[in-house]
């Protein structure tokens, strides 16, 4: 536990100090000594520390003005008292005052060991609690942008989910913005006041997640020099969030469905259950009924993470909000008051993109854009669209920068474009569909909309 953690001693016995620091050091912590209050005050200022162990009885500024101080300055640093126990009066009015705890003189050494990495665990946790709410007010204060219906859709849906306490599985492409749909449910539910934990399933190996998830003891494993809390236990009472949860791999796949049956898990290493209650939503790119016919993916934990299924369009799908959202990401990345703006001819671009990469591609556009254009206008040109995979590379639309008196609009552009892609293709629905990166669906509404008849 001591690894990285910075220890202050405050007490005006020099000796006790000494043998203090000493125990310390050998239990691998860094610590520093002062025998004021006045220079705890000024090591607080200078330091980031971990712990205080502070004496109440100092001539110049006693503990109480320290204690004082630290709540208003740091209130992160745990502060333990060290107090005789004709003190345990003001010891306990100390902890109202926001101290950790208090250790009576003479102390046991393994005791207050035990204490100190106690004030660590709080303080950990603590920290990560603030961290994670910072990110969910941060990402949340830009909003789910879009007016499109399938997206409205999809909001109406995680209104009605925040209300509920059952398990949500959010599908939808990489980019489509899950992880915000997650955060969004969360905050809007009855455990908004509580953490918000997210682990991504592909960004680590097999025993990394599960120790990551349900913590482990110390002594576990090669690496295990202390005992961890696991996500599941951090997020008690709040949200734990599964990203790319089909990466998960099937040897802990079950060990997950356990502790979404019962709530109950155990540390890596343990012998104790313990138990979290916690809401957990998931999210994945792939179709995970396909996974289980392929035995890729448990159909049993496919069930208890999909009481609630919740399905984000592409953007590809959501042309209404594509100039929306472009402009929305103007305004927020632009270093300057006044965004700039898109030419007539760089919109008509931005809809007839494809975007593979769905949202998080248009906003690097977007980004990159702004770096190239030159003036208070961003051009085709400036956008630099990637050529697409898609038909616009086989059948490529010409789009030069139009005069005034001749400017094709998008409904235009996306009848010649279809048009184009169904004569490729011999009238073959299917194929053309698949090339376009639309659904067959989409493709027919199309079709009827321009009224585009066969040859």
């Amino acid at each position: 536990m001591a690894k990285n953690y910075k220890i202050l001693v405050c007490d005006d016995d020099e000796t006790l100090c000494y043998l203090l620091k000493e125990q310390l050091l050998e239990s691998g912590f860094s610590v520093d000594t002062v025998y004021d209050g006045s220079f705890a005050i000024e090591a607080i200022k200078n330091m980031n520390y971990d712990v205080l162990l502070l004496d109440l009885n100092m001539k110049i500024v006693n503990g109480e003005e320290v204690l004082k101080f630290v709540s208003e300055y740091n209130s992160s640093i745990q502060v333990i008292i060290l107090t005789a126990q004709s003190e345990l009066r003001k010891a306990v009015d100390c902890i109202r005052l926001g101290a950790y705890d208090f250790v009576t003189k003479p102390y046991n050494f393994d005791e207050l060991l035990i204490t100190i990495n106690r004030a660590l665990e709080h303080k950990d946790l603590l920290v990560k609690t603030t961290i994670l709410s910072n990110q969910v007010n941060k990402k949340l204060s830009s909003r789910i942008i879009g007016s499109s219906p399938g997206l409205q859709r999809a909001i109406n849906l995680a209104n009605k989910s925040a209300f509920s306490d059952s398990n949500i599985l959010i599908e939808g492409e990489t980019g489509t913005g899950k992880e915000l749909f997650a955060e969004y449910i969360h905050k809007y539910s009855s455990r908004s006041d509580k953490p918000f934990v997210i682990i991504n399933c592909a960004s680590l190996p097999d025993q990394l997640i599960e120790s990551e998830l349900f913590g482990h003891e110390k002594g576990a494993f090669t690496d295990a020099k202390s005992t961890k809390q696991g996500l599941v236990e951090i997020a008690h009472g709040g949200t734990l969030f599964l990203d790319e949860i089909g990466e998960l791999s099937l040897s802990l796949q079950p060990k997950l469905l356990r502790f979404l049956e019962n709530g109950e898990y155990r540390r890596i290493g343990g012998v104790v259950n313990l138990a979290s209650n916690i809401r957990v939503i998931s999210a994945t790119n792939r179709n995970l009924m396909e996974e289980t016919d392929n035995k890729k993916f448990r159909r049993d934990l496919l069930f208890r993470l999909n009481v609630i299924t919740l399905t984000i369009p592409p953007l590809r799908d959501r042309k209404e909000d594509i100039l929306i959202l472009a402009n929305h990401f103007l305004e927020t990345k632009s270093p300057i008051r006044s965004p700039k703006k898109l030419t007539q001819h760089a919109e008509d671009a931005l809809l007839q993109y494809n975007y593979p990469g769905n949202i998080r591609e248009l906003e690097h556009i977007i980004e990159r854009a702004l770096i190239f254009a030159e003036g208070d206008l961003i051009h085709y040109d400036d956008l630099n669209l990637p050529r697409s995979s898609t038909l616009l590379e086989i059948l490529p639309i010409t789009i030069d920068e139009p005069d005034n008196n001749n400017i094709l609009g998008m409904d235009e552009l996306e009848k010649i474009h279809i048009t184009k892609a169904l004569k490729h293709f011999h009238w073959d629905r299917t194929q053309t569909a698949s090339k376009l990166g639309i659904s067959q669906k989409t493709l027919y509404t199309k079709i009827k909309k321009y009224e585009i008849k066969q040859e």
